[in-house]
């Protein structure tokens, strides 16, 4: 698995870096060690910021629409990935096939000061047997 240090410090007993008010063994932890699939769309979101925040790749690339999906991925491990907030979202829920999660990521590089930002996006997810993945996503004020 491609991971950086991240991943190994994040002790199951976390906060799940999603925010979801759960531990990150009971939440993203478990999608990311392959375990369980997201079974929404938003959760797919949630657990592929959690990737971002943990510098987990692999699991980025594995839930990848195939589509879309390049054919590699370098993290930027300068960067702290440190909160999610949830815009919208549309569809996504357990019978459908398609979603769409708007959505605002923080991230900062730690000790240097004025390096925070923000990526709004809203993306789009298609569930392919049984298993949700991202397609790709707009910055919804371009």
């Amino acid at each position: 698995m491609t991971t950086d240090s991240r991943t190994a410090a994040l002790a199951d007993d976390a906060r799940c870096p999603c925010l979801s008010g759960e531990t990150y063994g009971a939440c993203c932890g478990r999608l990311h060690r392959g375990e369980s699939v997201a079974a929404t769309a938003e959760a797919l979101m949630r657990s592929r910021f959690s990737a971002f925040a943990v510098g987990d790749a692999e699991y980025l690339l594995r839930t990848w629409h195939p589509s879309t999906r390049p054919a590699s991925l370098e993290l930027d491990g300068s960067l702290r990935w440190y909160r999610l907030d949830i815009v919208a979202t549309s569809r996504g829920g357990l019978l459908d096939t398609e979603g769409m999660v708007e959505f605002v990521a923080h991230h900062k590089v730690p000790g240097v000061r004025g390096s925070a930002g923000s990526q709004h996006e809203r993306s789009r997810f298609s569930k392919d047997t049984g298993a949700w993945t991202y397609v790709d996503g707009v910055d919804p004020s371009a």
